[in-house]
């Protein structure tokens, strides 16, 4: 009689979504350590401990391996700044601070690998926009709400708008070298502007159940 593992005993479903959930994981690994041209399917495959063909039955093509493996990364960049304020955000500099280690972060480097793809292949290019441009979306929408900015006030959006655009050329920055301690400094300025331009105190936000 043959020995029951684990494995035999897990449905086939959720085997299913795990071994997906590991290719993804394992995409994202690949793009921050060796770029687009070295992240194949089956550098890929290998690393999720899955065969080629496995990977290949989740994802017929490269171009959907690794736009999923975008939209999963924008899907942890979301939440893992909503994660850093799970009862509210009180302090707008902390607030900044979660921004830019947003975007100065390996979900961040790996999305970038993804972009310089895309610059050159044009089905890759139109997903990656799409996805881009709703996490953008996204992105900005829970910056204001942890800032506590109201939009109706002239050029609080464009401000919000600007800490992003700054924290996303931290993150470009990051890439080639290690500038904590002067993004740290960049990071107490834009806290004293915000606080200038969107009225100063603590910001007081609730957290969404």
């Amino acid at each position: 009689m043959g020995t029951v593992t684990a494995a035999d005993r897990t449905p086939k479903q959720d085997r299913s979504r795990l071994t997906r959930q590991r290719l993804l994981e394992a995409a994202v690994t690949c793009l921050a350590a060796h770029g687009w041209a070295g992240s194949t399917v089956a550098v890929v495959a290998e690393r999720a401990g899955v065969s080629r063909g496995a990977a290949q039955h989740h994802f017929p093509t490269r171009e959907d391996l690794f736009t999923a493996a975008v939209e999963y990364v924008a899907e942890q960049r979301s939440g893992a700044l909503r994660a850093l304020f799970p009862d509210g955000a009180r302090d707008r500099a902390a607030v900044v601070a979660a921004l830019v280690d947003l975007f100065t972060g390996p979900l961040f480097k790996a999305a970038l690998q993804l972009w310089a793809a895309a610059a050159h292949e044009e089905l890759l290019r139109l997903r990656v926009t799409e996805i881009e441009a709703r996490v953008g979306r996204e992105t900005h929408r829970i910056a204001v709400e942890l800032l506590g900015v109201d939009e109706s006030v002239p050029g609080a959006r464009e401000t919000v708008q600007g800490l992003l655009d700054m924290a996303r050329g931290l993150g470009l920055a990051a890439v080639l070298t290690d500038d904590t301690r002067r993004r740290q400094r960049v990071v107490n300025q834009w806290s004293a502007l915000l606080d200038e331009a969107l009225g100063g105190g603590p910001v007081v936000t609730e957290a969404r159940s």
